[in-house]
């Protein structure tokens, strides 16, 4: 059985060639996770570290109107199906989701950990 470990949340590095969503990757069949699990969830291979592109397609997203500690509503997030990668959850900027299907990028994290996309073309 995958077993998660310490912070669920994908964590991303920012180096001089930009943003990548840090995860990991299925030895053998390639299937990538955003968690960090001892195996595959799909083969049970064991994963290795790997890197992913910061931008993908929109899958869906909402607004949430819920408070939740470190967030004021109402606030959006996202789905992002990342090009190489696995889907991840996303704060974007404002209350007005990303229509799905659009292109967004992760920027970085915010200061409660989350990560942060917006859409793609736009400044960070």
């Amino acid at each position: 059985m995958s077993t998660t470990t310490g912070d669920p949340r994908p964590r991303v590095r920012t180096g001089p060639d930009g943003v990548a969503v840090l995860g990991w990757r299925c030895t053998g069949c390639g299937y990538p996770v955003a968690q960090q699990v001892l195996t595959c969830p799909l083969c049970r291979e064991p994963v290795a570290d790997s890197a992913f592109s910061p931008e993908g397609e929109v899958w869906a997203s909402t607004c949430l109107r819920v408070r939740v500690p470190g967030h004021t509503p109402p606030y959006a997030v996202a789905y992002v199906v990342l090009d190489d990668g696995p889907r991840v959850l996303v704060h974007t900027p404002g209350d007005r989701p990303l229509p799905p299907a659009s292109r967004a990028r992760v920027t970085g994290t915010s200061e409660t950990g989350d990560l942060v996309a917006v859409p793609a073309g736009e400044p960070s």
